[in-house]
């Protein structure tokens, strides 16, 4: 009974304490959703009360409610025209972070091929990428290859850039370790710059992510004639910006989810590493 009895006050205050710190993590996410969510909230408000009234025409400006009676009453058809948009915008970003991670480990590798390529790579990056979305037009003709390949060359500039940064960025002291035990290229590559070139990696994922969409949407103004970039064509046309507005709404959906997905694999790394290095060394 006594040991029973020294147990106990020792159970309570650990479970209490369990307790406390589950309440305060909830609490903390809490306060995080509020943050994020009430100043849209406020604006959406605001914004519906400006319509009502008539601060805003809403000819120009549709109210929220507005907006969400189009998403209502034709949702089938935004749906069905989201998916040629998303399956683009997957395609087209899985595309760059490929081509700007594989083209990235060169330019780092080998300096030689650094100065062959880099100048040129930032001189396409110059390029008004409006300006040359026709031209894709005219070289992979109408359909989903000109708006995928306008959309990664979009894309593809911030998967390379921070690609480059975090090999270049390994630390030099680890470096210099590993060449002193005579380690390989590809074990320099793999198991010392690339640790350190993981979060860059992430960084520039979710900027392409962002400019995936925005590559697609311009694309599908060029050439498209279905998928999101039409319909906000097609209701700025005809004045319908309730259409346009909802259109828009998806656009913002697709990309977010695009955005979470590549920020979910970016916990999954790091708790399966345990952690990235710094970059400094």
């Amino acid at each position: 009974m006594n040991a029973i009895g020294s147990i106990l006050p020792a159970a309570v205050p650990r479970e209490a304490t369990r307790l406390h710190d589950v309440l305060h993590g909830a609490a903390g996410w809490l306060r995080r959703i509020a943050v994020a969510v009430l100043p849209s909230v406020l604006i959406l408000v605001l914004w519906e009360a400006a319509v009502r009234w008539e601060v805003v025409s809403p000819d120009r400006m549709p109210a929220p409610s507005a907006v969400w009676g189009i998403l209502a009453s034709h949702r089938q058809i935004l749906l069905a025209q989201s998916i040629p948009t998303a399956v683009d915008t997957v395609l087209s970003f899985g595309l760059a972070v490929v081509c700007g991670l594989g083209l990235g480990i060169l330019i780092a590798s080998f300096e030689r091929f650094r100065l062959a390529v880099y100048p040129y790579v930032i001189l396409f990056q110059l390029i008004p990428k409006v300006a040359v979305a026709p031209l894709f037009l005219v070289w992979f003709g109408i359909g989903m290859q000109s708006r995928v390949a306008f959309a990664m060359f979009v894309a593809f500039f911030p998967v390379l850039v921070s690609t480059i940064a975090g090999l270049t960025g390994a630390s030099p002291s680890a470096m210099r370790l590993a060449r002193s035990l005579r380690a390989s290229r590809s074990q320099l590559l793999f198991q010392i710059q690339m640790p350190y070139a993981i979060p860059h990696l992430f960084v520039g994922a979710k900027v392409a992510a962002t400019m995936a969409v925005l590559g697609i949407v311009i694309a599908e103004f060029v050439t498209a004639q279905s998928g999101l970039g039409y319909i906000i064509m097609f209701g700025a046309s005809v004045g319908q910006t309730a259409l346009v507005f909802a259109a828009v709404a998806l656009l913002c959906g697709i990309g977010l989810a695009l955005y979470c997905a590549v920020a979910l694999a970016e916990v999954a790394a790091r708790r399966w590493h345990g952690g990235f290095p710094a970059a400094s060394g």
